[in-house]
């Protein structure tokens, strides 16, 4: 899918500037919602493993995305934050903006924590 990876993180977040190629966009140049939410669902689960303690993984179990205008061919940022935690649930939120800032899209979604081996 070639979404890239990151240019920034710490903890409780993740950034990067995306630019889709030709071949990821929709027959009129815009962006394909769903390279949006593969990128929603990346994004969300990067700012989330910076949160995650080292003895457990993570799964997303939800996952939103809204629209608000049309993304064309020009780099996009990304910015990913954790809003809140549980001691088993991350909750993330995305949003995608032009290099004006104008809000393209926003994301949000749930990372449920497992721990390695499967035991809690």
């Amino acid at each position: 899918m070639r979404l890239g990876t990151l240019d920034a993180w710490g903890e409780g977040w993740a950034r990067k500037r995306f630019e889709a190629d030709a071949a990821q966009l929709n027959a009129d140049g815009s962006l394909f919602g769903g390279l949006i939410a593969a990128l929603a669902d990346q994004m969300l689960a990067f700012a989330a493993m910076t949160v995650v303690p080292g003895d457990h993984l993570l799964r997303t179990t939800n996952l939103s995305v809204s629209f608000f205008k049309l993304g064309r061919r020009q780099p996009i940022d990304i910015e990913a934050r954790v809003i809140a935690r549980s001691r088993q649930l991350i909750h993330v939120r995305a949003e995608f903006s032009d290099t004006d800032g104008a809000l393209l899209a926003e994301a949000s979604g749930q990372q449920v924590l497992t721990a390695v081996g499967g035991k809690g």
